[in-house]
């Protein structure tokens, strides 16, 4: 294990009914609602939150229509309000999409210049408006870490960055908030949580036993739990379990003690939705898979682990590489068996844009950790991904 410090300041609220915890969090506090779409209107997540926060005496200033892949123009118009507005603390309220945009309109609030140079590094990140959320989607694990991604839609551009100062104050998770989360949203998050849980484990560090098995738990809970949950998408203990293990799969908990992980898949997808705006936990289902058979040619180690510990395949008469490319094909069927989407001409995806994709994938240099990656291996994941 390598040396290393932890520390997650955020208080986590979790189970049925947390919600009362937030008027005292908020009171009397000047608070910006932001939230996407409109769908917490049709259930009873935004009465439940307008009703603490009118019991807390909060001022309130909403700003909804948050888009899917967070795009930099409704960061500006965050930033504009919380400066204008003089808000207190900003509330998030709903997925992962609208909790990045939060973070990014926090760091803005608190500079003067354009918060585009605060997420491409051209100045460093000082300070935020404190950030509560409340989640409404398990995926991203965005609620619990400091992490946010942010599209600009102008310049095709979706780049991740972080900062401790993001790291929300407080988050509430009620797993009935997810309750009305489509079969297709369901999907994705599945996805997204076990693709974290994935990067982390293809890892450069030695003996990380610990680390290792709780990665491995954390995927054979999410393999057993997520078709029940997609049976029965308003179970209570299912959306429960998916919701912990989607928040623990990014807290930096699967970090502890090692490299950190691979990251290049996200990096792919990243450049794909700056593009094309696809669902992000789509673009992982198609391109993770590929990752893994176009880095287990060269390594098969810790794909062989995958294989053995996650899916049970046994390594009887077989190579290392075999036993590898086995954990491969388990891991697409599963996500298969979910009808989580495979190749990216799902979303009408083809060639024509691939030197375009790679471009933005290399926007930062320094690409995958368990292996390296150059533009012909990134090529050759996304042509394997058609």
């Amino acid at each position: 294990m390598n040396i290393f410090s932890q520390h997650n300041p955020t208080k986590l609220y979790f189970g049925k009914g947390q919600i009362s915890q937030l008027s005292t969090e908020v009171e009397k506090k000047k608070v910006l609602v932001v939230y996407g779409g409109g769908s917490i209107k049709q259930n009873e997540v935004y009465e439940d939150v307008m009703k603490e926060l009118n019991k807390a005496e909060a001022t309130i200033v909403e700003l909804p229509g948050v888009e899917q892949n967070p795009r930099l123009t409704t960061v500006h118009r965050g930033v504009e309000m919380c400066k204008s507005q003089e808000i207190d603390i900003l509330l998030a309220v709903g997925g992962g999409s609208v909790i990045d945009c939060t973070k990014a309109m926090a760091i803005g609030a608190k500079y003067d210049g354009d918060v585009w140079d605060l997420i491409t590094r051209k100045a460093p990140i000082e300070s935020a408006l404190p950030i509560g959320t409340v989640l409404t989607l398990a995926a991203t694990g965005s609620e619990m870490n400091p992490i946010s991604v942010i599209s600009n839609w102008e310049t095709k551009d979706k780049l991740g960055w972080g900062s401790p100062h993001v790291f929300p104050r407080f988050s509430i998770l009620d797993p009935t908030y997810t309750f009305s989360v489509s079969r297709k949203q369901t999907v994705y998050g599945i996805v997204d949580s076990m693709s974290h849980a994935l990067e982390h484990y293809f890892h450069r560090t030695k003996n990380t036993p610990m680390i290792d098995g709780f990665i491995e738990s954390l995927l054979r809970t999410a393999i057993e739990t997520g078709p029940k949950l997609l049976d029965d998408l308003t179970s209570y203990d299912h959306r429960e379990t998916m919701m912990y293990i989607s928040t623990t799969a990014f807290n930096e908990t699967l970090s502890n003690g090692t490299d950190g992980g691979d990251w290049a898949t996200h990096r792919i997808e990243h450049a794909i939705s700056a593009v094309y705006d696809i669902p992000h936990g789509g673009g992982l289902a198609i391109l993770f898979p590929h990752w893994l058979e176009h880095v287990l040619e060269e390594d098969p180690s810790r794909a062989k682990m995958l294989a053995m510990n996650v899916f049970g395949i046994s390594d009887e008469g077989k190579s290392d590489l075999e036993v590898a490319r086995d954990g491969a094909k388990a891991l697409r069927a599963f996500w298969d068996s979910l009808n989580a989407p495979n190749r990216l001409s799902d979303y009408s995806i083809d060639d024509k844009d691939i030197e375009l994709i790679i471009d933005k994938t290399f926007i930062k240099p320094g690409v995958g950790v368990y292996k390296e990656l150059d533009r012909e291996s990134v090529k050759d994941i996304l042509i394997r991904s058609l």
